[in-house]
């Protein structure tokens, strides 16, 4: 159920799904009630209790939504009902997920004073976003709301080696972010989404905990370049029950 899992602080966790999850997405032509279930599954198996995790309707942006107290704190505007549209999100302890199928899952847990909810945020960077800095918009955003010393966990998602463009896409990319260009194993123009978003995170002072392998290469992952019609995996991150929704 889960390719990787963690207590990642006291009674904070950071888990990324695998295919033996099955499909977590709602976009994908499968059926919703057994998606719902697959969710819930998810769910249960953190200890979520009644909570849910939220998702977010991803469309390779860099809006990053607040999700519960974090909505309104810092000029983040109003609560959003449901599924917001963007490709962060942050909340101070509320359960978020981020669905991916070779695009990089980006998990950040930031600590508060005075034993305050941590701030969490999860974020999906594919080309687009990792191009218009939507992991630099999530970690100004947890700093606006009081987080400090960030941790980041990259899940899995296309390497280097195997994602090939066309040059002038390469070039394109990389005039933005450098740490992208690369050459796949093939010899051909390629892009390292997972070291583009290294050093973002890097830039932005978070410390990389943990980074995940290659959704083309491991066949117990979902990948879109694999497969186009493939389902979704997810990042995570939650609190135990009694470090959830803190005061901005």
């Amino acid at each position: 159920m889960f390719s990787w899992r963690a207590e990642v602080r006291p009674g904070v966790w950071v888990a990324f799904t695998d295919a033996a999850a099955g499909n977590l997405a709602l976009h994908v032509g499968d059926d919703p009630a057994a998606v719902g279930l697959r969710r819930r599954a998810i769910e249960a198996a953190a200890g979520l209790g009644v909570r849910r995790f939220q998702y977010m309707n991803q469309v390779h942006g860099s809006d990053v939504a607040g999700i519960g107290a974090a909505a309104t704190a810092a000029g983040s505007g109003a609560a959003t009902a449901g599924a917001p549209t963007a490709d962060a999100m942050v909340s101070f302890g509320e359960p978020l997920a981020v669905m991916v199928a070779d695009c990089v899952p980006v998990v950040l847990v930031g600590d508060r004073t005075g034993g305050e909810a941590p701030v969490l945020a999860v974020v999906h960077a594919g080309r687009p976003g990792v191009a218009s800095g939507v992991v630099p918009a999530a970690v100004a955003r947890m700093h606006e709301l009081g987080a400090a010393r960030l941790s980041a966990w990259i899940g899995p998602s296309v390497c280097g080696r195997c994602y090939e463009v066309p040059g002038d896409m390469r070039d394109r990319v990389a005039a933005v972010v450098p740490a992208a260009r690369c050459t796949t194993s093939r010899g051909t123009p390629g892009l390292d989404l997972p070291a583009a978003v290294r050093s973002q995170l890097q830039d932005g002072g978070a410390r990389i905990e943990y980074s995940g392998g290659c959704t083309l290469e491991d066949e117990n992952l979902f990948s879109y370049r694999r497969d186009p019609h493939t389902g979704r995996f997810a990042g995570l991150v939650w609190t135990d029950a009694g470090n959830a929704g803190g005061n901005p």
